[in-house]
């Protein structure tokens, strides 16, 4: 999918976004959730991206270790952070971020492919999954 067409995808399903809010809540997502993924993941999901945005999220992807040797990316937060760093990101109330985050990851989900989006989302503690399809949700907890 183009990045033009995933930016359209969230428009439509967030109801009353403009382009330039759709964009800042992808982005705020994706950044997000390349924070909360080990690295190796996250730099796989970036190759399956529209450049247009994974040029926003490598960087977070292939960031030196910091502090004691310990590999960037899998950051330990759970559905508060998850939407506090989205709504701060993309200028957004937590609720709205939420609900924008589901619709982002939805999308995600068509994106991707499902081996990859099931990585993800084994990778997620529960409350934060239950943002993905439920299909998704619920394949990774059997």
């Amino acid at each position: 999918m183009k990045y033009a067409d995933l930016v359209r995808t969230v428009q439509e399903q967030s109801h009353a976004v403009g382009r330039e809010e759709a964009e800042a809540t992808v982005t705020a997502v994706l950044r997000t959730l390349a924070e909360r993924l080990p690295e190796g993941l996250a730099g796989h999901l970036v190759a399956q991206l529209p450049h247009e945005l994974a040029g926003e999220i490598r960087p977070m992807a292939d960031a030196e270790p910091e502090g004691h040797g310990q590999p960037s990316g899998a950051e330990r937060f759970g559905l508060t952070a998850f939407a506090g760093r989205v709504a701060w990101r993309a200028g957004i109330d937590e609720e709205a971020a939420l609900q924008r985050s589901a619709v982002v990851l939805n999308v995600l989900d068509a994106v991707v492919s499902p081996e990859q989006m099931t990585k993800v989302a084994g990778a997620l503690p529960a409350d934060i999954r239950e943002l993905l399809p439920s299909t998704r949700a619920v394949e990774t907890e059997v």
